[in-house]
């Protein structure tokens, strides 16, 4: 037992290091220089090496008592730094994931309303201009056949929008949307009910495969989160300005590829693995994953109720239709 807790403790320790600690100690070292050399003497490299000789050549400084107070209180800020870092990327996380932009204060609803449905035209046209060339490009009688490059460039287009028609204001909450919405079209299956309980029967693998996503991305959103913390620090001295949008650009590109993996490792553990749950569930069934099977495990699920295989429900008009899915904009 000693030693687990002795590995713990070396974990947290690292982490807390190489998250909060280090990243902190080089934006302390970057408001520092700001402070001392304004916008004035920006590039000044010889008046910084004279302000930091003359801080280092302080009595309180030159003493074993005054390092280790000066040390301490430096990886005490850099830590603070680090924990607002954090928290800045968690509030990017929830920004750029969207999930719940209808409930957000006005007027940031109604501009993400706003935005969503231009990114849903430009979609919608993208997606026109593709259908048309493939299916002029497919038809067998067709004479004068389009050229393949411009509907696949209209493809490209589309999916540099969104993979599947926009329900969300960034393409990062599109992307994790699109398994959601792929999986209620293809199997009427809605994630968001049955993730919670596929997580538990997902092999070691891939659930580790998974965790390892998730984590990459909250990595990048903190990335993020150290952007804006350089951002300020622009108004006293302008070099911060590239190392802000540098990170924010690098912040970007990982925020995206991370949803990316994210999302398909969700859409293939839910392929793969929805039936292990359905087994243990005690459903039947001789295909491996079908609309029936979704549908009635998402009722299932959502209920607590078991309905007959092919049982229909009545909507509010009294006729019968198929057991619904409703698919989650969460």
């Amino acid at each position: 037992m000693g030693g687990l807790w002795s590995e713990l403790g070396k974990k947290l320790a690292e982490r807390w290091l190489s998250v909060l600690v280090l990243p902190g100690v080089l934006y302390l070292a970057v408001a520092a220089a700001a402070h001392t050399l304004g916008q004035r003497h920006a590039l000044d490299a010889a008046r910084l090496v004279r302000e930091v000789d003359a801080v280092a050549a302080r009595p309180a400084v030159t003493g074993i008592g005054g390092q280790i107070v000066f040390v301490g209180a430096i990886v005490l800020a850099a830590a603070v730094a680090g924990t607002v870092a954090e928290a800045a990327g968690s509030l990017v996380e929830r920004l750029v994931i969207a999930a719940g932009w209808r409930t957000w204060p006005a007027p940031f609803s109604a501009l993400a309303g706003w935005w969503t449905e231009r990114r849903r035209r430009s979609w919608d046209d993208a997606h026109s201009a593709y259908h048309e060339g493939w299916t002029g490009a497919m038809a067998p009688e067709a004479e004068d056949r389009p050229d393949p490059a411009v509907w696949r460039a209209a493809a490209r287009r589309r999916s540099r929008i969104a993979l599947e028609r926009p329900e969300r204001p960034t393409w990062s909450g599109d992307r994790i949307q699109a398994a959601a919405v792929r999986l209620d079209r293809d199997h009427k299956l809605d994630l968001a009910v049955v993730w919670p309980h596929l997580e538990v029967v997902l092999p070691e693998a891939m659930g580790n495969r998974i965790a390892d996503a998730r984590a990459a991305l909250a990595r990048a959103t903190v990335l993020a989160g150290w952007a804006l913390l350089y951002a300020p620090l622009v108004l006293w001295w302008w070099p911060a300005a590239p190392l802000a949008l540098v990170l924010a650009g690098v912040a970007r590109h990982r925020t995206r590829s991370c949803v990316d993996s994210y999302a398909r490792l969700l859409e293939v553990a839910a392929r793969l693995h929805v039936c292990a749950l359905a087994a243990q569930l005690g459903f039947s069934h001789t295909e491996p994953l079908s609309e029936g099977l979704g549908a009635r495990l998402t009722h299932h699920l959502r209920t607590g109720l078991l309905p007959p295989p092919e049982a229909p429900m009545r909507d509010g008009e009294g006729s019968t239709r198929a057991i619904p899915a409703a698919r989650s904009d969460g």
